[in-house]
């Protein structure tokens, strides 16, 4: 952890809303004038998309899905923590998804990796968002150099669901091969994903309030409206809570703590609880 280049992290699996609470840290970060390195952990993957085919046309899973540690460079993105906690800088790439015209217009291509490179200068804090930023294993330590480490995760089912409905509807895959895929990599999910989440400082878990038993079947998402988030707190005792239930309306505690609060809540609730996180990191910030 480091006071000078403070480093945020979001950890989750595939499919299940890192994306979005990317989305809604780069906003808060615009609004608090901060300059972020904002790094996507699909960069750290070892294989690109045309050896992951390769290696699931040979039958060759377990330790070639993304899930795996060994399927990632999980040693560089360490280096990356640790540099960045130090000296504010640090090395990266950047995969190239289909939709990253900016990137193909410079002439990579869709599936690959960027060369990896320094960070921007001069940034203000490193914000992670992907599948590793809370590992702790035998050979490495990720969760030990994050100042503030967000989980987000639906329930498994609608976590499935999610990706099924991503992978079909967006990325032209058949359902028999997404849920293939969810097969192949469940030990990986229960060894190295799952894990990291009892290391998170809150934790945004979804709840689905209509019957997702077979999310092999199920071809809607429920929506917002259909939903709980439970946000669990490692530290409640650093937690404002009677200004949260205040403020947000609908919201209740099960737990002390634990926050539930209505689906159509979530951006809210991650601006009420994360500025103030992000404000104080950057107080505590000794700037030259």
């Amino acid at each position: 952890m480091s006071k000078r280049h403070p480093i945020i992290a979001v950890t989750g699996s595939s499919g299940a809303g890192t994306t979005t609470t990317g989305e809604i840290f780069s906003r808060l970060f615009a609004s608090e004038g901060l300059r972020a390195a904002m790094v996507s952990g699909d960069s750290f993957h070892r294989y690109n998309r045309e050896q992951m085919a390769r290696l699931a046309a040979k039958g060759q899973f377990g330790e070639r899905n993304h899930f795996a540690l060994a399927a990632n460079h999980i040693d560089k993105l360490e280096a990356l923590f640790y540099d960045y906690g130090h000296t504010g800088n640090g090395q990266f790439r950047e995969y190239v998804h289909d939709e990253d015209r900016k990137l193909i217009e410079a002439g990579h291509k869709p599936g690959t990796f960027t060369p990896w490179g320094p960070l921007a200068p001069e940034t203000e804090l490193l914000f992670y968002e992907g599948l590793h930023g809370g590992v702790v294993s035998d050979a490495y330590n990720i969760a030990q150099y994050v100042d503030l480490l967000v989980g987000v995760v639906p329930i498994v089912n609608l976590e499935w669901i999610q990706k099924i409905h991503r992978d079909t509807n967006k990325r032209g895959y058949s359902q028999d091969a997404v849920v293939q895929t969810i097969v192949n990599r469940m030990d990986d999910y229960v060894h190295d994903i799952v894990p990291q989440f009892a290391h998170t400082h809150v934790n945004f878990q979804r709840i689905p309030l209509v019957d997702t038993s077979n999310p092999f079947v199920v071809r809607d998402v429920p929506t917002e409206d259909e939903s709980l988030i439970v946000i669990r707190f490692r530290d409640p005792s650093e937690v404002d809570f009677p200004y949260l239930l205040q403020m947000i309306g609908g919201s209740s505690l099960s737990r002390y703590d634990t926050l539930v609060i209505p689906g159509t809540k979530l951006a809210l609730a991650m601006d009420l609880i994360m500025r103030p996180l992000v404000q104080e990191l950057m107080a505590h910030k000794p700037f030259a």
